[in-house]
């Protein structure tokens, strides 16, 4: 009988059979981390030593209709990437496998993992995209972060050779694991189901907390707003085949349910022109941006990763809720500053429109081509054609932001980080896909808006 350690003080017993299994498993689909969730030591490698190297067949039986579309999928990306031909990782990024996609709703920012976007294994370097998923995830991993998994597509012709696993385990330390909130697996095979139980009884609980099932696509909405995510077809056309074969009883709802009228009070997901008559103030600033700021200005500015971190979605929820029906928030009862800053991005996510609207969002895609001479000057034309409560709420915003940024030594919020926070909360595309690939334009000239704040709002 064999013992492996799960928590200080504690083993759990495994049969030589089961321990069997587990090996064979562990080196076919489901990374899983031995170091946090085995409780060994810092280094990997012993454990590591120990992956055998399995056959193929020991991987889930592939969907004929799956690999048939394999090269139809891939072809249909073309090359689009949102980094320039020149880059090194150019030919990685161009296939769209890991996306960035704005915040969930709980203020967390959220990668995305593609498989069905994998090419076949010859087609991709492999050891590259790991190094591509390392800078896209350098990026976050000091903030709190979701990882988002498409599951469907992966099949025997495109899945990752057994030596890019192990470099995974080697390459990811605790650095990417720490501020992981959440891991959602969209829809899992039986396969990843099984793997799961049989990890159970010596995944850390922690861990294992963080691993969500998500068997529809509807259901993400309780996660994330589906409309900032580029979903790829192949899945949209899974989960609709699903969702087809269940009785009409217990299919889930759509992805998007229609839009309700407002509620009276409602402050969430209503357009600012209808805030200014909801307690807005005469400048038309909307009242969850004057009290959530009002309250971080006194207590939050010194408060190290302020916007970095998630809060308790439950709370979240309830805040929202008051709002919504009208009721009075104390903020300085809840005392709690992250929570409070995820309420401000929620808010600012959750506009019908963006802050800085969609008529300018070309010209701000395109702000890089600026002389910067003439960049304070540029943008002070372009904010003249915001309506008169988007101005004063970005005039708001900004000058708070620019009052964190002033106490950066402490908070560690730079303007630089702050636009990285606040980039897409601020613009967004009407199309998902046109804001995936501007993402680092749209952070760009939300740093430089923070940079020339003197210049462009005080004359």
């Amino acid at each position: 009988m064999l013992r492996f350690p799960r928590n200080a003080g504690e083993s759990v017993t495994i049969c030589p059979e089961l321990e069997t299994r587990r090996r064979t498993i562990m080196s076919s689909d489901l990374l899983v981390d031995l170091h946090d969730d085995l409780g060994g030591d810092d280094s990997p490698s012993a454990a590591l030593d120990q992956l055998k190297l399995v056959q193929d067949k020991q991987w889930p039986p592939d969907d004929p209709v799956s690999l048939s579309k394999s090269a139809s999928d891939i072809k249909s990306l073309g090359d689009t990437s949102h980094l320039p031909w020149d880059d090194p990782f150019y030919d990685i990024a161009r296939h769209q496998i890991v996306e960035v996609a704005g915040d969930d709703n709980f203020g967390r920012k959220v990668i995305v993992f593609n498989a069905c976007r994998m090419p076949p294994q010859h087609q991709l370097d492999h050891h590259k995209l790991l190094m591509y998923l390392k800078q896209t995830l350098d990026k976050y991993v000091e903030s709190d972060y979701t990882l988002i998994y498409f599951h469907h597509g992966l099949t025997s012709e495109n899945k990752p050779s057994l030596s890019w696993l192990r470099d995974a385990y080697r390459e990811f330390d605790r650095k990417y694991k720490k501020n992981i909130k959440a891991l959602y697996i969209v829809h899992p095979t039986m396969f990843i189901r099984t793997i799961l139980i049989l990890f159970k009884p010596i995944i850390s609980f922690k861990f294992g907390r963080k691993i969500n099932y998500i068997n529809y696509l509807s259901e993400l909405e309780e996660i994330v707003k589906c409309d900032q995510l580029v979903i790829p077809n192949r899945v949209r056309e899974y989960d609709d085949k699903i969702r087809l074969s269940l009785k009409p009883s217990v299919v889930p709802g759509p992805i998007s349910p229609p839009r309700s009228p407002p509620l009276p009070f409602q402050q969430f997901g209503v357009p600012l022109s209808a805030l200014r008559h909801r307690a807005a103030d005469s400048e038309g600033i909307p009242l969850v941006m004057r009290e959530s700021i009002g309250f971080l200005q006194e207590n939050g500015l010194k408060t190290e990763g302020i916007f970095r971190r998630s809060a308790n979605v439950s709370l979240v929820k309830e805040v929202k809720q008051k709002y919504n029906s009208g009721e009075e928030v104390s903020f300085s009862q809840l005392d709690d500053v992250h929570l409070t800053a995820v309420i401000l991005k929620m808010f600012l996510r959750e506009l019908p429109e963006p802050l800085l609207t969609y008529q300018l969002y070309n010209d701000i895609v395109n702000f890089h081509n600026v002389d910067t001479e003439s960049q304070a000057e540029r943008i002070r034309n372009m904010l003249t054609s915001l309506p008169e409560e988007n101005y004063a709420s970005l005039r708001f915003l900004i000058q708070f932001l620019a009052q964190v940024s002033a106490e950066s030594e402490v908070n560690k919020m730079t303007n630089a980080n702050l636009a990285v926070v606040f980039g897409p909360n601020l613009l967004w595309g009407q199309d998902a896909s046109m804001t995936l690939s501007a993402i680092g334009p749209i952070n760009n000239f939300t740093r430089i808006l923070l940079d020339l704040y003197q210049e462009v709002f005080i004359q």
